[in-house]
């Protein structure tokens, strides 16, 4: 069965699109997603032209400065790092050895050239696979995030980004996850290894970053739908 020339072209166009769409899909700055909460407006309340202290202005000397509320901020410190390391060893031997009698026809052995048809059967199989694999990851820093919702369980969701703009290029970090209100420092400070649900991603953009990155064309024959 021939293939039609419009399939194939097609096929390669669907191909070479989804391609491109992935590798543009990077972040830009003021992603709506990531911005920061504001937090909920308190209803005004009756002003007292002759009492010394107004709820607008009171200072809370002994209040708490850890986050609770939408629009709080909190500042976590990012303490991640990851080691894995994985090692295989396959070795099997397989041996096989038969013997067949020389059949006998009208009393002489059945030969040809002079050799013997049939003899015994001698076969061996042998294999070997070792395999090692190892990676290590750490991300240090910092970065202050807004809380976007308190939970019913008191629990804060916490999101937020941080642009930092270096000679021909950006990197950003962003974080998301719920945070636990007993886990925050008295600095108002949480270790990311005590968020829930982290979503970190670090990354850049820019002329640096396109030279450590794959083209498309490279990608697209060493993807995994390439059959060599």
């Amino acid at each position: 069965m021939k293939a039609n020339p419009m399939n194939v072209v097609q096929l390669s166009a669907c191909v070479l699109a989804l391609v491109l769409t992935s590798g543009c899909a990077t972040p830009k700055r003021g992603d709506p997603e990531f911005a920061p909460a504001m937090p909920v407006q308190a209803d005004a309340s009756i002003q007292n032209p002759d009492a010394i202290y107004q709820p607008g202005t009171a200072l809370m000397l002994l209040e708490d400065i850890k986050a609770r509320r939408v629009g709080d901020m909190i500042t976590v410190t990012l303490r991640e790092k990851t080691d894995a390391a994985k090692t295989a060893d396959t070795g099997t031997t397989k041996s096989t050895s038969s013997e067949v009698s020389q059949p006998i026809i009208f009393g002489r052995d059945v030969t040809y050239k002079g050799e013997p048809v049939y003899s015994s059967l001698n076969s061996e199989h042998e294999f070997d696979g070792a395999g090692e694999s190892s990676q290590s990851n750490s991300l240090t820093g910092s970065i202050t995030v807004s809380v976007v919702e308190v939970l019913a369980n008191g629990n804060l969701v916490v999101q937020g980004e941080k642009w930092i703009n270096i000679n021909q290029g950006e990197e950003f970090i962003r974080l998301r996850g719920i945070v636990r209100p007993s886990d925050i420092n008295a600095d108002n400070s949480i270790a990311s290894t005590r968020v829930a649900n982290a979503q970190i991603q670090y990354s850049g953009n820019g002329v640096l970053n396109d030279t450590n990155s794959m083209g498309w064309l490279a990608r697209f024959f060493n993807g995994p739908w390439m059959p060599f």
